[in-house]
């Protein structure tokens, strides 16, 4: 270096070999079964065997780096995906606490307890975990088997699916139709009545009124019509899968009953009661006698309050009297107002003779 005019030599003596070298022990049963030499705490293996402890042969392995054949691609470090240990080239995967979870796989990458899960059920508890993905068991489907195929929690009460309104998926309705809701896709709050919606054509079938009278022949020929002579015998409710019970009022303000139901998922059927309930007409009597009775209670209240208020009013004026005339100031006994007729004059030169 600029500035220094000293040198040093350096003189290099290499040890091929170490001291312990001498010490080692030949086909040593610590080199897998005496396939070594073990010497300075290391085995060095015999011609035609490989790795750490010479467990391994060549013919086996056609690479010195074991490792190689335990990695899933040239581009990973993990050795057997970190599940197990490499032996000769070949991934022994790793045991777990739990039996019956294991890993599994060329380079230990599956196991069968890394699925997906449903309430806190591996697989749903409807299937098994095969290399971190779910097979299903028959009517199951999903990431997690939490998917039912079976329709029956869809059938509505006319054994439809999800009532022709919807989809059935994973148990669970699907309504298509926004006006309709629930379980099944039977609720609609904003559509009229099983009653109301076949209020007309029941009435012009069994009556001849009604509405649609003039095109009942056209309009109201989707039912089959049953006339019964009571309320009583009309189908009471569980007898057919889907029926309601009905009573609604016609132009006359009479009463009629029904019921609709649905037999066989298509055949509709209406019973009607052939009787229809009318209400009594008013008995004029009574109410005539009533309002006149009416009338007359009401003017006397009046007339009772109007003396009531007269007394009232009289004796607080009589009282108000009573009052100012104690109060007065002049003599109640001469009116000082009062002036007579008579004039005296005295005569001054008369001396009563």
């Amino acid at each position: 270096m600029q500035g220094f005019t000293e040198e040093v030599e350096v003189t290099l003596n290499f040890i091929c070999e170490c001291n312990c070298h001498n010490d080692g022990i030949e086909n040593s049963p610590v080199c897998h079964y005496g396939n070594g030499t073990f010497e300075c705490g290391a085995c060095r293996c015999n011609e035609g065997r490989i790795g750490q402890m010479c467990e391994c042969s060549t013919d086996e392995v056609r690479t010195e780096d074991l490792d190689a054949n335990c990695r899933a691609d040239n581009g990973t470090t993990d050795i057997c995906s970190n599940n197990g240990d490499c032996v000769c080239g070949t991934c022994e995967c790793k045991k777990r606490e739990n039996p019956e979870e294991r890993y599994s796989g060329k380079y230990c990458e599956c196991d069968n307890f890394n699925c997906d899960r449903s309430n806190n059920k591996l697989c749903g508890g409807h299937g098994r975990c095969e290399c971190r993905v779910c097979v299903c068991d028959a009517n199951y489907t999903g990431s997690a088997c939490d998917c039912s195929m079976d329709t029956s929690t869809c059938l509505a009460r006319n054994k439809q699916i999800c009532n022709g309104r919807g989809t059935c998926e994973c148990g669970v309705c699907k309504c298509t139709d926004p006006k309709f809701q629930g379980a099944t896709c039977e609720v609609c709050p904003t559509c009229p009545g099983v009653c109301a919606e076949h209020k007309d054509c029941v009435q012009c079938r069994a009556f001849g009124t009604g509405d649609r009278k003039e095109f009942c022949d056209r309009d109201c020929r989707y039912f089959n019509l049953e006339m019964v002579e009571s309320r009583d015998d009309l189908p009471q409710p569980g007898a057919e899968p889907f029926i309601s019970h009905c009573k609604e009022r016609d132009a006359n303000d009479c009463w009629f009953y029904y019921t609709y139901a649905v037999k066989n998922d298509t055949t509709k059927v209406v019973h009607v009661v052939k009787v229809t309930e009318c209400p009594d007409g008013p008995d004029i009597t009574p109410i005539v006698a009533g309002v006149v009775a009416g009338i007359v209670l009401i003017g006397l209240a009046l007339l009772l309050i109007w003396k009531l208020l007269t007394i009232i009013h009289d004796r607080r004026e009589f009282a108000k009297f009573e009052k100012e005339k104690m109060n007065a100031k002049w003599d109640t006994g001469e009116n000082p107002i009062y002036k007579s007729a008579v004039t005296t004059v005295v005569n001054p030169k008369y001396e009563g003779k």
